[in-house]
């Protein structure tokens, strides 16, 4: 049984060594270099600082070096954390607070950023390092135990202080697993990564080339705004595989670049991160109807995905798309305001549980005691599961769709509104791209924020049709694009901001 994520990477090196395990366009890495400098690296951490159940942190870019630093983390005994060489300064001094590093890795462009973190030792990934100390990384892995954090991923807060999720070596082990059947990867196909590090979405694509030996390509950020090279480096790099966030899939499909282009090795594509919707879907399938799509939900808390869909049906424009059922080794299900299970077509706060829950908010006793918590459904013995916030609905078919966050479903007139469904309205409208909106409960005001060609009166005219009255935006504002956070999501806080002023 695997009970390290390392023993991926070593019996791949050991089975594939010379083959390209990832590449950033302008460097390419062996699964046996790869094994060879993380090793090398982990056994100088190890002696130069006490690494051991600690954590590292690797100020990551889209490039091969920070992956040799996430992985020499391992090998020296802690865990990695990586986080964004861009991240501002006032940001990464509260990461740097909350997460308190044993070590800082970084290039040598990023060591200034180590400074948010002073006294603590920083080192540069590429250095020059001794051969590595068998006999000590032996030690370390034989105190290894496969519930200890293999990272730990900082994500926003709803109090401005960001939030570090530590996951465990056997949460990403199982997933890996379920992922790897599930997909059907091998080690002939080949892998375009779009999340950044830093963010969980690219957990799927490191992982499962460490398990198959199916080869990683890092595409350069530049593609995702031209997307005609986009589709150039999917087809230079006769690319296979897509675990990409479903704001990257939208835009793709909202270019109008497949109408001449086509992914042309493109077997499946894997998308997750926000709501999946039908009009862009279709967009992909009618270039592209042999690929395989998938729907994938789940928060960082539940390490990366805890449902998913294969998309089989033809789905008309406007039509929601299930996120599923749960993932191999978890539960999911819904709870009502009274922590109750839900009853079929009753709306419920999704709740997971298994073995792909997170450990906690690192450093975050009160947090984590709050949203992972016992199954209230279950007396008889403790069984820990995620409150995820988000709102969901088992419908007739007996899947699962996603509704929104809690926090979005609004109460006006009397109505119980989820924004998401007036998201989707307007999304499914001819010329429309992004669709996103907000509501001010002082004003009672919905705004709702669009792209693409349509004007207001045309996304009005739409809605009349699948809106009740009550539940039309009282304001509309074209933009010609949505705000990004990091991790590609909408950024709502700045739509809310951009709202009020």
């Amino acid at each position: 049984m695997v009970t390290n994520v390392l023993e991926y990477l070593e019996a791949t090196a050991s089975r594939l060594p010379d083959a390209v395990a990832f590449s950033d366009g302008e460097n390419g890495i062996t699964f046996g270099s790869f094994l060879s400098r993380t090793r090398d690296l982990g056994s100088f951490l190890a002696g130069a600082a006490e690494c051991a159940s600690k954590p590292v942190a690797v100020l990551v870019r889209r490039n091969v070096d920070s992956l040799v630093g996430m992985f020499s983390a391992l090998y020296a005994g802690g865990f990695y954390s990586p986080i964004d060489a861009a991240t501002p300064h006032a940001r990464l001094a509260a990461i740097f607070e909350k997460l308190r590093p044993a070590v800082i890795l970084s290039s040598g462009a990023d060591e200034a950023a180590a400074e948010a973190a002073p006294g603590v030792p920083c080192f540069r990934i590429d250095g020059e390092y001794p051969p590595c100390d068998g006999e000590k990384l032996a030690g370390i892995r034989a105190a290894h135990c496969d519930t200890r954090p293999a990272y730990v991923i900082f994500t926003s807060g709803s109090t401005g202080v960001p939030k570090g999720i530590a996951v465990s070596h056997r949460s990403v082990i199982d997933f890996t697993e379920w992922y790897a059947r599930t997909t059907g990867v091998t080690e002939d196909d080949r892998i375009g990564n779009q999340a950044p590090f830093f963010f969980d979405l690219s957990v799927k694509d490191i992982y499962l080339t460490l398990r198959t030996g199916a080869p990683t390509f890092i595409i350069p950020k530049k593609c995702f705004s031209f997307p005609v090279l986009l589709v150039r480096a999917l087809n230079e790099n006769k690319i296979t595989t897509l675990s990409w966030s479903t704001a990257a899939f939208n835009m793709a499909g909202n270019s109008g670049v497949f109408e001449k282009y086509r992914a042309e090795y493109l077997k499946r594509a894997l998308l997750g991160g926000e709501t999946l919707r039908s009009k862009q879907l279709n967009m992909w399938r009618r270039a592209m109807p042999d690929v395989e799509y998938f729907n994938l939900y789940g928060p960082t808390e539940t390490t990366v995905d805890c449902t998913y869909f294969p998309i089989k049906d033809e789905y008309e424009d406007g039509d929601p798309i299930p996120i599923g059922r749960p993932c191999g080794n978890m539960t999911v299900f819904l709870l009502n305001e009274k922590d109750e299970l839900c009853a079929a077509g009753e709306p419920g706060e999704i709740c997971a549980g298994g073995t792909g829950v997170a450990i906690g908010y690192y450093n975050d006793p009160e947090k984590t005691a709050a949203s992972f918590v016992r199954n209230p459904l279950i007396n008889e013995y403790p069984d820990r599961i995620f409150r995820t916030g988000d709102m969901g609905v088992v419908r007739d078919d007996g899947l699962i769709y996603y509704l929104g966050r809690r926090d979005s479903q609004i109460k006006r007139s009397g109505y119980r509104i989820e924004l998401g469904e007036i998201e989707s309205a307007i999304a499914s409208a001819a010329g429309v791209g992004d669709a996103a909106c907000v509501y001010d409960a002082e004003s009672e005001l919905i705004t709702a924020f669009f792209t693409g060609s349509a004007d207001e009166d045309g996304v009005r005219a739409a809605l009349r049709d699948r809106l009740p009255k009550y539940m039309t935006p009282d304001r509309f504002v074209k933009k010609d694009r949505m705000p990004r956070l990091p991790n590609g999501k909408t950024d709502r806080k700045a739509l809310a901001s951009e709202a009020k002023g």
